[in-house]
């Protein structure tokens, strides 16, 4: 005799996702040419067809659970070919948002930066701590003389700022990761059969050369962006670990100047104090160029027109604008710095940056950066269960 299952659908969960941007959802029909046109999908259990079904039936707990809809980088070569217009592509990603909000801790913390409407709260919250440290310190007011920013907002406040609360997003993150790998393989009827070390280190490989955009028919120049966008970020954390290890290691002041301690680094060659100088702020500032020209791409990609109908979340343009104005106001703090801009302008112009790096670095683990950690997670979980298969 066959053995019933009763569902349960979340009516609620359904109407968030169509309201959220997935308001195709119901045109599917399960004729299943997104699965068969994909070509990141794996032989077993492809998707996005049963991911589709699953929405349409509101198995939120289901949905949350997987890690299929983590495989897909949303190239859209579902969203081409499906004869309905469903968009199975915008369903998955708006599925990966819910993800991320689902598994914040703490949970309103994902409410928060992952909502549109909420995006004055996620950028107030730094202006406030950011303006009562100024205030209570006696730097909330204009320096004179030449525009130094550390006379406005002295290192020691930055790192005073940003080092606890990067470390408490590190645990946020971690807990938020840990709940999405447990129900990753609670979820699985399969059995690990490879171990997570080499699972994790071809999980990298893969990302770092982003092989896996190369597949993609419909959006192939999204890769050029990402991976600009992927390295800029990674150049500009090294310039951040190598600026730590100048000020407090070497203790060697911004904006480095060639003086006698700097001298004695080098052994008294000033040429090898000069070239190590221009090392680090050429390194720096192609990092920042590569952030600013991918986060330019990832916005013309999303607003020109292409072949099929999509729609980009608000979650997405929030996090692309976000990436956009932190290369531009940190690349026109530094211009106005140095070219006789007023102080007043240049100034303010850092401390927006400073708002906008803070909301990149300690809402990491609920912005659309988490998609990294997630993605390695559930590529990696697959990988273990063997099921990532070379097309």
């Amino acid at each position: 005799m066959a053995q019933e299952t009763v569902f349960t659908p979340d009516v609620k969960f359904v109407r968030e996702l169509q309201k959220a941007g997935a308001d195709t959802l119901k045109k599917c029909y399960q004729c299943a040419t997104c699965s068969v046109v994909c070509p990141l999908a794996p032989d077993d259990k492809p998707f996005p067809r049963k991911e589709m079904l699953m929405a349409q039936w509101g198995l939120k707990d289901d949905l949350l659970k997987s890690a299929d809809i983590w495989l897909c980088h949303n190239c859209n070569d579902c969203s081409k070919y499906c004869p309905r217009g469903a968009r199975p592509g915008d369903v998955l990603a708006i599925l990966r948002k819910t993800v991320i909000q689902e598994n914040a801790f703490p949970r309103f913390m994902g409410k928060i930066v992952g909502d549109p409407n909420n995006l004055w709260q996620a950028l107030l919250i730094p202006v406030v701590i950011f303006l009562v440290l100024l205030g209570a310190t006696g730097h909330l007011r204009i320096p004179e003389g030449t525009v130094v920013f550390s006379k406005f907002f002295p290192v020691e406040f930055i790192d005073g700022v940003f080092v606890p609360l990067s470390a408490l997003a590190v645990i946020m993150f971690a807990v938020s990761i840990s709940r999405f790998w447990k129900n990753m393989t609670e979820a699985s009827a399969l059995k690990p059969k490879a171990e997570f070390m080499p699972s994790l280190v071809e999980t990298l490989k893969e990302i770092m050369t982003h092989s896996k955009f190369k597949k993609c028919d419909e959006n192939k120049d999204r890769s050029v962006s990402h991976v600009l966008v992927f390295y800029g970020f990674i150049g500009l954390a090294i310039t951040t670990a190598w600026a730590v290890f100048n000020l407090y290691i070497l203790h060697w002041e911004l904006p480095y100047a060639i003086d006698e301690h700097s001298l004695a680094i080098f052994g008294g060659s000033a040429a090898a104090a000069w070239i190590y100088k221009i090392v680090f702020k050429l390194f720096a500032n192609v990092s920042a160029l590569m952030l600013l020209a991918g986060g330019t791409l990832v916005i013309k990609n999303r607003l020109k027109e292409r072949s099929v109908e999509t729609t980009t979340s608000s979650f997405d343009w929030i996090f692309a604008g976000i990436v956009l104005m932190v290369g531009v106001s940190g690349f026109l703090a530094q211009v106005m710095r140095v070219s006789g801009f007023p102080a007043v302008l240049a100034y303010a112009t850092y401390f927006i940056h400073l708002v906008l790096v803070f909301y990149i670095i300690v809402y990491l683990p609920y912005s659309k950066l988490a998609h990294f950690v997630y993605r390695t997670a559930a590529i990696t979980w697959t990988k273990m269960l063997k099921r990532d298969v070379e097309m």
